[in-house]
Order: C-alpha cells, then sequence, then structure tokens
C-alpha cells in the first residue's frame, strides 16, 4: 500500500494537477459568490462580491516562476468588488445581465478544468487497472 500512496502522492504533486485543481476551486468559490450576487440582486445596498483580480494574477506569477510551493498555499477568497459602481438608488452594486454572464463563463470554466482534473484520476484508474 506504501506504493500506491506514493503514486498517489506523485500524481497530486504534478504541475499540471495541482494548477487545475487550484483553478477549479477557485472557479467553484466564483461559482458561489455570483450566486450570492444574484441572490441578492434586490437587496438594498448589497455589494457583489468576486474572487479578486490579484488571485489570478498571483497564481501566474506562481506558476512562471514554477513555485509549485506557491501555488499550493495560495487561497481563492472572495471579496467585496471595489470596482462596481452602484446600479440602484440604494447602493446595490449587482447588475442582473452582467453577473448572468459572468455566471455561465464561470459554469464554462469549471465544466473544462473538472474534465482536466477527472482526466488526470482517471488516467490512473487505468493505469492501476492496467488498462494504459
Amino acid at each position: 500500500m506504501d506504493q500506491m500512496s506514493e503514486l498517489l502522492d506523485n500524481l497530486y504533486s504534478q504541475e499540471n494537477y495541482l494548477v487545475s485543481k487550484k483553478l477549479l476551486d477557485a472557479t467553484h468559490l466564483r461559482h458561489e459568490a455570483l450566486a450570492n450576487n444574484l441572490a441578492n440582486v434586490e437587496t438594498p445596498g448589497f455589494k457583489r462580491r468576486d474572487l479578486p483580480q490579484n488571485f489570478s494574477v498571483e497564481l501566474r506569477r506562481a506558476v512562471d516562476r514554477k513555485d509549485f510551493g506557491r501555488v499550493k498555499a495560495l487561497l481563492p477568497r472572495s471579496a467585496e468588488d471595489r470596482q462596481a459602481k452602484p446600479v440602484r438608488m440604494d447602493g446595490n452594486t449587482v447588475q442582473l445581465d452582467e453577473e448572468m454572464l459572468a455566471m455561465n463563463r464561470n459554469a464554462l470554466n469549471y465544466e473544462y478544468l473538472s474534465g482536466a482534473v477527472g482526466g488526470t484520476i482517471k488516467e490512473l484508474n487505468k493505469a492501476i487497472r492496467g488498462r494504459v
């Protein structure tokens, strides 16, 4: 079983897997933030939330530097979108059409990334069963 553990550790440490998994986590979190924005489109004074732009910048920088320890350490978090302007007199900053568009784009990203991460796991499963 130690060999299997080592094999799995190696798989989950591969650069492509680490980056894809981190992006998948961020995409999932972004979906939650966008859904929350949509749920509060009529809430007076609600401020939209999203993943800060600096997350993708930091992730790109870590990948470019091949600093995969940093990739692992990056934690996506949602934050108030300070660039969003109020669209209503009550200060709500959620624009329904923009949120729907962002939600659709994010869903496509999630589908793609889950296929990439899932594909890696499927390949490992085939290898374990001797069907490569």
